[in-house]
């Protein structure tokens, strides 16, 4: 379910929106200033930003630089007056994705809504992971650093190979002949061995878990594998 995060001072539009979005089937959370609206960013994550630029506290320019800096896939829909073309033309300067203007139509924003969530939704499923969160763990695979809570860990290359592809295949089984196959890049019939995974499998587990006895995180498939939990 994607999350829609609406931002206005005028009651009856966030009322209105909200009840609209939610009717959709829409996640969706509200914001009637700059301060709550920054705040809801954080701990929502929304996936869209209705955003009008004229807010008590912080105004929407704010808003929408931060949300640029912390959340770079977020698409932003900026709500602006009709004669306001100079707040249309910054808004987009700043980072925003599109504009519609006050009086605006629902059906139309919806629709430009559903369709920037189709195409996000295609891009990250087109594009590899480079961070995993799980609990307190946290893995980027693009700058190789590796924490647990505020411990940073030390995983050598081919155990970050080896989550990044777990995490391409989240939730499905893995065979050890696929990791050394897609993470070895080996014939599986080959040295290394199958053995030499499941001893990959088992520093992971100590650097990674909670407790390595009883893996909550790397779970094991009798007879075929290994599984990333989802």
């Amino acid at each position: 379910m994607a999350k829609v995060l609406i931002v206005d001072d005028e009651e009856s539009i966030l009322v209105g929106l909200k009840d609209n979005f939610e009717l959709e089937g829409y996640d969706v959370e509200v914001a009637r200033d700059g301060e709550e609206a920054l705040a809801k960013v954080d701990e929502f994550g929304p996936d869209l930003v209705l955003l009008d630029l004229m807010l008590p506290k912080k105004n929407g320019f704010e808003i929408c630089r931060s949300v640029r800096r912390s959340r770079p896939g977020t698409y932003v829909i900026i709500l602006t007056a009709k004669t306001d073309e100079s707040s249309k033309v910054a808004g987009l300067e700043i980072g925003a994705d599109d504009y519609v203007t006050k009086p605006f139509s629902i059906l139309e924003l919806l629709a430009r809504a559903k369709s920037a969530l189709r195409r996000q939704a295609e891009a990250r499923a087109q594009a590899p992971e480079e961070v995993f969160r799980r609990g307190d763990v946290f893995l980027d695979f693009k700058r190789y650093v590796a924490k647990k809570g505020d411990e940073e860990l030390q995983l050598s290359s081919r155990e970050f190979q080896i989550m990044k592809y777990f995490v391409s295949r989240r939730g499905e089984v893995v065979l050890r002949e696929d990791l050394l196959e897609n993470v070895w890049r080996c014939d599986p019939d080959a040295f290394p061995t199958t053995r030499t995974v499941d001893n990959h499998i088992v520093k992971l587990r100590q650097k990674l878990e909670d407790n390595p006895s009883e893996p909550k995180l790397i779970l094991s498939i009798r007879g075929a594998g290994y599984k990333l939990d989802a």
